[in-house]
């Protein structure tokens, strides 16, 4: 088995931010959909921001994308997450391996994601404070689980965001 490797810690220069057509810094809002992917040999990161998903740029093979979008929910905003584990392709031990490491790099892969869309932020500032939902995806029940992981405003390191903390 292939094992998930992101990166341990984050550094802002090993991040590519990518806009996909007809997505701005600021719009859309609802429906603004994450695809954060990397590349083993090099450490770096990718993360596309659109109205759909970049569907080109996942590796179907691994399915160790991140992948999550901003839904409206209650009249307040959601970032609803989702991560592969497991379809029935990996046994159970392989599925838990897989399991364990997104766990372990989810908060990574989510600074990636809200340091690469920061302007975002300052436009909606409500979003800093709106809950975080990630579905690990697996065919076992034990590895198939909602988690939260708190708001953006615990991903944005006050260095580059002094008023958000």
């Amino acid at each position: 088995m292939k094992e998930v490797v992101i990166m341990s810690t984050f550094n802002t220069s090993k991040l590519s931010t990518t806009f996909l057509p007809s997505t701005t810094e600021c719009l859309p809002v609802d429906g603004r959909k994450y695809t954060l992917t990397h590349s083993d040999t090099t450490g770096k990161l990718f993360l596309s921001i659109g109205n759909h998903y970049n569907l080109p740029a996942i590796n179907a093979k691994i399915g160790d994308e991140v992948l999550a979008e901003w839904i409206s929910q209650y009249e307040q905003f959601i970032c609803k997450g989702k991560v592969y584990v497991s379809g029935g392709e990996f046994d159970e031990h392989s599925s838990k391996q897989r399991f364990i490491i997104f766990q372990r790099e989810i908060k990574l892969a989510l600074t990636a994601i809200f340091y690469g869309d920061r302007r975002l932020f300052s436009y909606y500032p409500q979003l800093l404070d709106s809950a975080i939902l990630i579905h690990f995806e697996s065919i076992f029940p034990q590895y198939n689980q909602v988690l939260y992981y708190g708001t953006p405003r615990q991903y944005l390191n006050p260095i580059f965001f002094p008023d958000v903390t």
